[in-house]
């Protein structure tokens, strides 16, 4: 088969699209026809080293995928061949990954795509998604009428947790650039600030002055001594993102007020968690209220130039969808 892969870590230089040997898949695991997959900044760090995972060489890399079940192992139920399914969570924990035209995925971690779903916009929505739901409801801990805060609003998991976040009963401020403010209010923020504007934390405080229930940071800043001064009692900080800040922690702030910051990276997700994400993310798609806000089609021996174009800073915002049965890039 045909599959984006490395056999070694580095730059994304380093992978190659050529013919390997197809997986085959074990006892209670699914083999699937891949149709697309998608680049997440995540896939750049395994492929490049920065987040420390197992590796088997050659490494197909890639994480999410659509496709449709070619062969079921015989201690698995629920999926036969034909299905429509997705996974978000291949290419790590010694799990080859979804560039390539076939995937083996073990059961626990594959889902039933919705009918009438289109696949691409599927594709791109379930990373950033699955983030934002474990996010809010297993980290953070949401509960109806609180008050959430999210910085980098208008990203893909930033969008993702306001959408989720406000049909969940929060009330939602958000931040953002200017230009994105009306897209932030569509998907159900309540206020949005500009992330510029020097005043920017006042306004936030005069906005929730009983203080922030739940405060998510996509951009990674991470400035802690302001964000625990916002929270209310009780109030919690999930840090998603800003592996290197290093901020400083007002331990004062935190523990006399009996708040809280957890740390999440959903590749520690477990498979019940992940299919508690999925169940969620499935009846969004269903109803038409999970889309990413800007897509890219290009065939999966792309794969490479789409890692660099990531790592470079220039997809700004877009989600890009890689499909087997596109030809080749030029």
């Amino acid at each position: 088969m045909r599959a984006a892969y490395i056999e070694e870590l580095g730059p994304a230089e380093v992978i190659r699209y050529g013919e390997i040997a197809a997986p085959r898949p074990g006892p209670t695991d699914v083999l699937v026809d891949v149709l697309a997959t998608t680049v997440n900044p995540v896939d750049t760090f395994v492929r490049s080293g920065r987040f420390p995972t197992q590796v088997d060489f050659p490494f197909v890399v890639g994480r999410d995928l659509v496709g449709m079940v070619a062969e079921a192992g015989p201690g698995v139920s629920g999926f036969r061949a034909g299905d429509r399914v997705w996974c978000n969570s291949l290419g790590h924990g010694g799990r080859q990954g979804a560039a390539a035209e076939q995937a083996v995925v073990a059961a626990d971690r594959l889902y039933h795509l919705p009918a009438g779903v289109d696949p691409d916009a599927a594709v791109a929505a379930f990373h950033p998604a699955a983030t934002a739901y474990l996010a809010l409801f297993v980290h953070g801990r949401l509960r109806v009428g609180e008050s959430v805060l999210i910085a980098g609003a208008a990203g893909n998991v930033g969008s993702a947790l306001v959408t989720m976040a406000a049909r969940a009963g929060a009330r939602v401020l958000a931040t953002a650039g200017a230009r994105d403010a009306p897209y932030c209010a569509e998907l159900g923020a309540a206020e949005v600030f500009d992330y510029r504007d020097p005043e920017v934390t006042g306004r936030i405080r005069r906005a929730a002055p009983s203080g922030i229930d739940l405060y998510l940071d996509t951009a990674g800043v991470n400035d802690l001594e302001t964000t625990v001064g916002l929270l209310a009692r009780r109030g919690r900080v999930v840090l998603l993102a800003g592996a290197r800040t290093r901020p400083v922690l007002p331990a004062g702030e935190l523990y006399l007020h009996d708040r809280s910051i957890v740390g999440f990276v959903i590749s520690h997700a477990t498979p019940d968690e992940l299919a508690e994400a999925a169940a969620y993310l499935n009846d969004l798609l269903g109803r038409g209220a999970l889309h990413p806000r800007g897509i890219e089609v290009f065939p999966l021996s792309a794969t490479a130039d789409v890692h660099a174009r990531m790592e470079k800073g220039e997809l700004h915002g877009r989600r890009v969808v890689l499909r087997t049965d596109l030809g080749c890039a030029g």
